[in-house]
């Protein structure tokens, strides 16, 4: 067996490596559209999950709190989230999808639809929906919680 097998039986660095080519792809079509990944991760969670907190919206999505701050600026000044003062805690924030958000959610799904159907124009509907699933069940594991 030399090397380049040896490589290509590796997942790890397989996954790392479709990883880095989705990630290229995904930016650089959410930046054609004037989006981030960051935008498309808040406004999905509000639509799927309702209005939330800003400390929520970071367990959600997994962007860091220190983070999630400058994407909700740039999402409110965009008019795509509204902000309004939690009633239960006057000093935190609730954060709202709004129209324009809905509206901003579904052009980006078919944005996302199309990178996908590139990403993964090797596999058929049943294998991609396989790897949709496998994958899921790794990130699901108890072992991986702390990643």
């Amino acid at each position: 067996m030399n090397s380049d097998d040896r490589l290509r039986q590796r997942a790890s660095r397989l996954l790392s490596q479709v990883a880095t080519r989705s990630d290229r792809l995904i930016n650089e079509g959410l930046a054609e559209a004037d989006a981030r990944k960051w935008h498309y991760a808040v406004l999905a969670s509000l639509q799927d999950f309702g209005p939330a907190s800003q400390a929520a919206l970071s367990k959600r999505t997994g962007i860091y709190r220190s983070d999630m701050v400058g994407v909700l600026n740039e999402l409110a000044q965009r008019q795509l989230v509204e902000r309004a003062p939690d009633p239960d805690d006057q000093r935190r924030n609730v954060i709202t999808i709004s129209t324009a958000g809905r509206r901003q959610l579904r052009r980006l799904d078919k944005v996302l639809d199309a990178l996908h159907d590139e990403l993964l124009a090797p596999l058929d509907a049943a294998e991609r929906a396989q790897l949709v699933r496998l994958l899921t069940r790794l990130l699901d594991h108890p072992d991986s919680q702390g990643s």
